[in-house]
């Protein structure tokens, strides 16, 4: 669960970073004027100004998030027991056999074999249709945090007064200026929109 939010955080953070770079880089328009510069950056609209909001806070702090990690946890729970039973169910068997060793003749013997064999197979797709499932979940229940985070931002920036809203990923920014921090907007507006949903 944790690796999954990483992975969602990371694929985030550089998804922002690469607009960033491509941004302050300075392109080149066709009648081959800079379209930007490194000092003073003007929109058509005003000055360029960035807000971020921080993603540990809104992970904590987000409803949809905590409702979430509970239907993980629920799902990562049921999983491990289910794979407990069979894994109890095959040392069960095999202890089974392992006492009627000696009583048993070579045909017998061969067909514990197999079925002995024919069970680790059966636990093992279960296992991977189970981790399959998991990751699915996992990955799904991201993709739909994301899109409610990327929903709100929309409509709070209807009116363009930022050019960009990045999350903030500490080891990616070196400086953060608190006066664009929207981090209390972006939780408290999530969570009425939630609110109001559910």
């Amino acid at each position: 669960m944790k690796n999954g939010l990483l992975i969602w955080n990371v694929a985030l953070t550089l998804g922002l970073a690469f607009l960033l770079i491509t941004h302050f880089t300075g392109t080149v328009s066709k009648a081959g004027k800079e379209t930007s510069s490194r000092s003073g950056v003007q929109t058509a609209s005003g000055s360029f100004r960035i807000a971020y909001f921080e993603m540990d806070s809104v992970e904590a702090n987000f409803s949809m998030v905590k409702d979430v990690k509970a239907e993980i946890s629920k799902k990562e729970d049921a999983m491990n027991t289910e794979l407990d039973n069979l894994d109890k169910s095959y040392r069960d068997k095999v202890n089974g056999y392992q006492q009627q060793a000696q009583t048993m003749n070579q045909t017998q013997s061969e067909m514990a074999t197999q079925d002995v064999m024919h069970l680790q197979e059966s636990i093992k797709s279960r296992k991977a249709t189970l981790d399959q499932e998991y990751n699915d979940l996992v990955m799904r229940r991201m993709k739909d945090v994301k899109v409610k985070i990327e929903d709100f931002l929309k409509t709070y920036n209807a009116d363009k007064r930022y050019s960009y809203i990045v999350s903030y990923e500490q080891g990616l920014f070196y400086y953060k200026d608190s006066a664009y921090n929207i981090t209390a907007d972006v939780i408290t507006g999530l969570n009425d929109i939630y609110k109001n949903k559910k």
